[in-house]
C-alpha cells in the first residue's frame, strides 16, 4: 500500500494547483488526477449531483490502486466530503477556503473570499465564516466564469483580465487587504488577481496546507511512499481528451498524455 498511488480530483483543471503542492511536499509519490471536464463546472450543479459525481470519481480512482484521496475541489468540499468519508474508509484530504489564516493576517480587519456560488452558500464555508471571523467582516465574492476561462486556458487574456478586475475591485473597495482563493481554478491567476488588488493585498491560496495535511495523514497511517518509489503522474477526463492535453500540459509546463475516464469507469 505504501507504493500505491494517491488520486486527486476537481471538477477540471483547477485541481492541478493542488498537484502541483503535492508534488512539491511529497516528491516520491505516485500521483492520478482526475478532471471531471465531462461535467464541469460544479459551480452551479445542485448538491446531488455534486455528491454523485465525486461518489463515482473516488470509486474510479480506488479502482485505479488509489491509497489515499485529496479532494482538489472546494465545491465538491462543501457539497460532497462529508457523504464520501462515511462511504470509503480511506484517507480523504479536502480543500477548503482558508478562512483561518486570512482572518489572523488581515491588518484591515477585512477580509474577501472568491468563490464559486455553491462553495460561498456551502454549510462549509459558514461554518468557518462562523468560527473564524475577520473582525472587520467577510466578504463573499462569486465569480461565474473564472472557471471557465481556466478550462480553456485563457490565463491571461483581455476576457479573463476583465472578469478578475470585476470580482477584485468590490473586495478592495469595501476594504479588503487579505483575499482568500476558494476555488482551485483561480490559482492559476493569481497574478491577475494580484495585479488587480494591488500591493497591499495578500492573497492566500490553501493548496499548500492541503498538502501538508496529505503528508500527515498519510504519515499517521503508514503509507508514506518509500523513497525508492520512481514518482509519476497520470491524467484522466471525463471530457474532450484532446483539450484536456492541451491545457493540462500548458498548465504543468510539460508535456502530457490524458486518457478518457469513461462513463463505466466514474
Amino acid at each position: 500500500m505504501r507504493s500505491s498511488p494517491i488520486g486527486v480530483f476537481d471538477s477540471g483543471v483547477g485541481g492541478l494547483s493542488v498537484l502541483r503542492e503535492i508534488r512539491r511536499e511529497l516528491p516520491h509519490e505516485r500521483l492520478l488526477y482526475v478532471a471531471d471536464s465531462g461535467y464541469a463546472p460544479y459551480g452551479d450543479r445542485p448538491p446531488e449531483f455534486i455528491q454523485a459525481r465525486a461518489t463515482a470519481i473516488t470509486r474510479a480512482l480506488i479502482g485505479l490502486g488509489a491509497k489515499a484521496i485529496v479532494v482538489a475541489c472546494n465545491t465538491a468540499t462543501g457539497a460532497a466530503v462529508e457523504t464520501l468519508r462515511q462511504t470509503f474508509s480511506l484517507p480523504i484530504v479536502a480543500i477548503e477556503p482558508a478562512v483561518k489564516p486570512a482572518a489572523a493576517a488581515t491588518r484591515s480587519g477585512v477580509v474577501g473570499v472568491m468563490a464559486t456560488s455553491v462553495t460561498l452558500a456551502s454549510t462549509n464555508l459558514l461554518r468557518l465564516v462562523g468560527q473564524y471571523p475577520a473582525p472587520g467582516g467577510t466578504m463573499m465574492q462569486a465569480c461565474p466564469g473564472l472557471v471557465e476561462q481556466v478550462e480553456q486556458g485563457d490565463l491571461d487574456t483581455p476576457a479573463t483580465r476583465a472578469l478578475v478586475a470585476q470580482y477584485v475591485q468590490p473586495l478592495v473597495s469595501a476594504g479588503a487587504d487579505t483575499i482568500v482563493l476558494g476555488c482551485t481554478h483561480y490559482a492559476f491567476l493569481e497574478p491577475l488577481i494580484r495585479e488587480a488588488a494591488g500591493p497591499g493585498v495578500t492573497v492566500i491560496d490553501p493548496a499548500p496546507a492541503v498538502a501538508r495535511e496529505l503528508r500527515r495523514r498519510l504519515s499517521l497511517a503508514t503509507l508514506l511512499a518509500p523513497d525508492s518509489v520512481v514518482a509519476a503522474e497520470h491524467y484522466w477526463t471525463t471530457g474532450d481528451v484532446a483539450q484536456a492535453t492541451r491545457v493540462v500540459g500548458q498548465l504543468v509546463g510539460y508535456p502530457v498524455m490524458v486518457e478518457q475516464l469513461r462513463d463505466g469507469q466514474a
